[in-house]
């Protein structure tokens, strides 16, 4: 219904509960949460830090951004 309005992940995000994937945390949250990118897509990833390494696991998944924590 709006195309690419919303980045293009208004129907299907590029990532899915319980998938695992190796992220780098680029930069935090206004709650302190640090924040990972996939294919553009946010991912908050909380108890880490900029230049972390870490492997993840999606917990929850809204429309613009998704939720994970480190395994």
């Amino acid at each position: 219904m709006y195309g690419d309005r919303f980045g293009g992940y208004e129907s299907e995000a590029p990532v899915k509960v319980g998938e695992r994937y190796r992220v780098r945390i680029e930069s935090l949250g206004k709650g302190g949460d640090g924040i990972a990118k996939i294919k553009g897509f946010v991912i908050f990833v909380p108890n880490t830090q900029v230049g972390d390494e870490v492997e993840i696991v999606i917990n929850s998944v809204k429309r613009k951004f998704a939720f994970a924590e480190v395994i």
